[in-house]
């Protein structure tokens, strides 16, 4: 009978490999790096000292890995140490060998009776881990966990990252400071965090706010696709062109694309609110996928603004603009493609 699978978060590993408590087993996988790359460290730097590494970390990486030296290294007993860790990097490009459908397949043995003393982490980075023998034996042990590292998508997932991150450096973040970092950044997670990690720092005040990000990280608080968004909302067209002029007088930490992109997401949630039936900010926050409210009424706020033949138009227009932007159908400057659509929107 099958066995039902643990879910675990990040948050909890985390957490319970620092408080000291470790499994036999870890497989991380998955299509975000920065949580398997962080935790398999976390486990070496918790669980050895530097002096107990020469004799007790065994690293592989996978296009020379050879699974059954693996396994070898998985069954000695520790030195002068409680644990051995053996870690496989790369485990997805681990090359098959003669006569076996997938080497991973002989981890299934040792999974069954790992050794207690022995960590052994699997970083399996892209597709999941396919070795159904192994993955079967290590959901019916207690002694292993599978952690799935999946991709923030950007929106909720990003805002909700970003403020929880800060929450947990101790600090309060606004919701435009977390929409310049989103905007700016975008998913790339190992950049974000270091980049709250460095402003946790700075502040005098334990909140990190818009005029922190301008001074450190070099994001304008006033000339950015947030206020952009917030300008075209509005139809405030001084507003969205001066934007616009200062995006092109930097193109370097301003392209267009990433502008439009932004744009094709705002307004494609503005026409959801727009023909919503509960136009409350709690059915628009689950229509749209959101958990900010905040974020619901700025939706409801430019549905205001904007019939819903004016945002049908508008999308067409991104699209559109996205395209040429692209060199199909458009010999035109980036920002000129963007100055015609900001024109196109406001006179929706």
């Amino acid at each position: 009978m099958a066995t039902k699978r643990e879910t675990v978060t990040f948050a909890a590993l985390n957490k319970e490999i620092k408080s000291g408590k470790f499994r036999n087993i870890y497989v991380l996988q998955g299509e975000e790096p920065y949580y398997i790359d962080r935790l398999q460290q976390l486990i070496i730097d918790t669980a050895l000292t530097e002096d107990q590494r020469d004799f007790n970390l065994s690293l592989y990486y996978g296009n020379t890995a050879n699974v059954r030296e693996v396994i070898s290294a998985c069954r000695q007993y520790p030195a002068f140490s409680e644990h051995k860790v053996v870690v496989v990097r790369e485990a997805q490009l681990i090359p098959k060998q003669p006569g076996h459908k997938d080497d991973l397949d002989l981890f299934a043995a040792y999974a069954e009776k790992p050794l207690p003393s022995t960590i052994l982490v699997i970083c399996h980075k892209g597709a999941t881990l396919k070795s159904k023998p192994f993955m079967d034996a290590l959901k019916a042990s207690a002694d292993g966990v599978i952690f799935d590292s999946n991709k923030v998508r950007e929106g909720r997932d990003l805002d909700a990252l970003i403020t929880g991150y800060a929450n947990s450096l101790g600090c309060n973040i606004d919701n435009k400071a977390t929409r310049m970092l989103a905007d700016h950044i975008g998913t790339d997670i190992a950049r974000l965090f270091s980049e709250l990690d460095k402003l946790a720092m700075l502040t005098d005040d334990n909140n990190i706010t818009p005029l922190l990000i301008e001074q450190n990280i070099g994001i304008s608080k006033d000339f950015n696709n947030f206020e952009l968004e917030e300008a075209l909302a509005r139809r405030d067209a001084a507003k969205a062109f001066r934007i616009v002029d200062y995006f092109e007088r930097n193109p370097k930490n301003n392209p267009s694309m990433v502008s439009v992109a932004m744009l094709f997401s705002f307004f494609s949630n503005v026409l959801l609110a727009a023909t919503a039936r509960d136009k409350t900010p709690e059915g628009v926050m689950a229509l749209v996928g959101t958990r900010s409210s905040w974020r619901a009424r700025k939706f409801l706020d430019a549905a205001r603004m904007y019939n819903t033949r004016s945002l049908i138009n508008i999308i067409a227009s991104l699209r559109e603009c996205d395209t040429r932007s692209k060199g199909i159908g458009s010999r035109q400057d980036q920002y000129a493609l963007l100055k015609e659509l900001i024109y196109k929107i406001l006179h929706a």
